[in-house]
């Protein structure tokens, strides 16, 4: 399942990822020595280190807390805000989730936006993390179906390229009885305003 932890690989010392960043800084024909852009390095791996610390978290530990409490009707948290970065250009991507999903278990609505900041501080692409945060609900909530719709802009599309700036891209993901159903499917569709 693809929403398990990879193989820390961080084992550059930070001093190297400076020296990396300094070299990029004189490829574009800057001086990384000069006032504005002495820090620059090491604000860059900083950045990148909290932009990717979802490496860090766990799925299960996120949802391992849960309450006995029965629901056999559809659950929907709207609006969760994420920023991600594109593993192509490594350049930001922002939008909204929508996460929907029928109980086996029931966790704290924080724990499913939680959930998508945990993929989403990750070098990414929309479609892989719109699946992963499905897969982490039915896996962990022993859920009978989830709906997780992504809404974001990317600023590879928006600041380069073809310049785009009002491009949203639009992912689903419907696992179990959400995407065999269609009532439960279309209800979820429906209340999360996305069809």
């Amino acid at each position: 399942m693809s929403s398990t932890l990879p193989t820390p690989l961080n084992t550059v010392p930070q001093r190297a990822a400076e020296a990396a960043v300094a070299e990029l800084l004189r490829f574009v024909g800057e001086d990384p020595s000069r006032e504005g852009l002495a820090d620059t390095p090491a604000r860059v791996v900083k950045a990148l280190r909290e932009m990717t610390a979802g490496y860090d978290d766990d799925p299960a530990e996120i949802l391992s807390r849960t309450f006995e409490e029965e629901s056999d009707e559809l659950i929907i948290l709207t609006g969760i805000s994420f920023y991600s970065t594109c593993e192509h250009h490594l350049l930001p991507f922002r939008g909204t989730a929508c996460i929907g999903y029928l109980p086996g278990k029931v966790v704290g609505i924080s724990k499913l936006a939680r959930l998508v900041n945990c993929f989403a501080r990750r070098l990414q692409v929309q479609e892989r993390m719109t699946r992963e945060i499905a897969e982490a609900i039915m896996a962990h909530l022993e859920a009978r179906g989830t709906a997780v719709v992504l809404r974001a802009h990317h600023l590879c599309m928006g600041c380069r390229g073809v310049r785009q700036q009002d491009t949203e891209m639009v992912t689903s993901s419907m696992l179990g009885t959400l995407r065999s159903d269609a009532t439960s499917r279309s209800e979820f569709l429906r209340l999360c305003k996305t069809n």
